[in-house]
């Protein structure tokens, strides 16, 4: 039966969780100063200093102690590893994380740390003073750290981390359909999983054929489970902004209208209407170019999740190139306008018209594609 933890080193851990390490050290040191074979202690004395600025030499020595007290002990043992590879002393790591799984051959713990770090270890042997790394080599690694991951997720069928691992090894491979269905069982156990979540929505939202809208919406859902995450922030803007930029070719098409209203470019066979045009007939070109924007801007923003809608709005305040998209979008329409709603005698002025509307917008439409900032 494993003792009970004393109050203190219950306590350090929990100021390990919240990353508060020097007050870690402080608590575990006034422990040890009462009771120095608190192998418990020395244990999270090393995991403390391996906090946010590794210090592997100390680590190393508190483990050290703890494996002095009792060497069997695997919860040290495994600390004892990490604290070998941050002293820079990796390939000592596998025979440990090895005693560890022949202690404990039932626990997923073991075999889940040994599958996440045999296969660097293979690969850094095979190439001690750096130089090209062979396929072969690599697939070997990865293969040997696949069965040793499977039998962490056999052993724990519900732990993330032997996921994580394996999750690793696959991509590595290059398998991204396992890849792919690991990251799924990952969000299973953890929905909250920001790693899983981001590569889960960016793989979903940049996939052939999903449109702009359906992108924004799987971006939002995933900010509103992760709302700290940066990436899917900047996912978020792309797709917003790839909406914005939807906005031009309805303007543009509202120009080609009012062209074609207006008979600006003829073809052989067909006469041009005669101009000035009347005004119920200017006043109808004005038809088609409401429901232009009525079906494709206004019902599609109103069909956006709050929270899309939301980011464009704060991405055009944020950003320029939203800005420029948009001011594009307006000066085309103005032009298209302008062309339709006054009574020309002649088509040479709504000519000019016609490319001072057409020409700044499409010398952008491929140039600023990814262009966010």
């Amino acid at each position: 039966m494993t003792a009970a933890l004393h109050p203190a080193v219950e306590r350090a851990g929990l100021l390990i969780e919240l990353k508060r390490y020097d007050e870690a050290r402080d608590v575990l040191v006034q422990r040890l100063a009462d009771d120095p074979e608190d192998i418990r202690a020395w244990t999270r004395l090393a995991s403390a200093h391996l906090g946010e600025r590794p210090n592997g030499p100390k680590a190393l020595e508190a483990t050290e102690r703890a494996l002095a007290l009792d060497p069997e002990d695997t919860g040290a043992l495994t600390m004892h590893a990490h604290a070998l590879r941050h002293s820079g002393r990796f390939p000592e790591t596998e025979g440990v994380l090895r005693e560890v799984i022949r202690l404990a051959p039932d626990h997923w713990h073991g075999y889940a740390l040994l599958a996440d770090w045999v296969w660097r270890l293979r690969v850094w042997a095979s190439q001690p003073n750096g130089g090209q790394l062979e396929r072969e080599v690599l697939l070997t690694a990865l293969r040997e750290a696949d069965l040793i991951a499977q039998e962490a997720i056999r052993l724990g069928p519900e732990e993330v981390y032997a996921y994580e691992v394996a999750r690793l090894i696959a991509d590595m491979g290059g398998d991204t359909a396992a890849a792919a269905r690991l990251d799924e069982t990952i969000l299973r156990l953890d929905p909250h999983n920001e790693i899983a979540l981001t590569r889960h929505t960016k793989r979903q939202a940049t996939a052939p054929g999903v449109k702009a809208a359906q992108a924004a919406a799987l971006y939002a859902d995933a900010l509103a489970t992760t709302p700290g995450s940066a990436t899917m922030r900047q996912g978020l803007d792309h797709a917003s902004y790839r909406l914005l930029r939807g906005i031009r070719w309805l303007a543009l098409l509202c120009l080609a209208l009012a062209a074609t209203g207006i008979d600006l470019f003829p073809t052989e066979d067909e006469v041009q209407r005669e101009l000035p045009l009347a005004l119920g007939q200017r006043l109808w070109d004005l038809v088609p170019m409401a429901a232009i924007w009525a079906l494709g801007a206004l019902l599609r923003y109103r069909r956006l999740r709050a929270g899309v809608r939301v980011n464009l709005h704060s991405l055009i305040r944020r950003r320029a190139w939203p800005r420029v998209v948009l001011a594009q979008a307006a000066w085309a329409m103005l032009m298209a306008l302008l062309i339709t709603q006054i009574p020309w005698t002649d088509r040479a002025a709504p000519t000019a018209l016609f490319w001072a509307g057409l020409v700044p917008t499409a010398a952008t439409l491929w140039f600023d594609r990814r262009k966010v900032s």
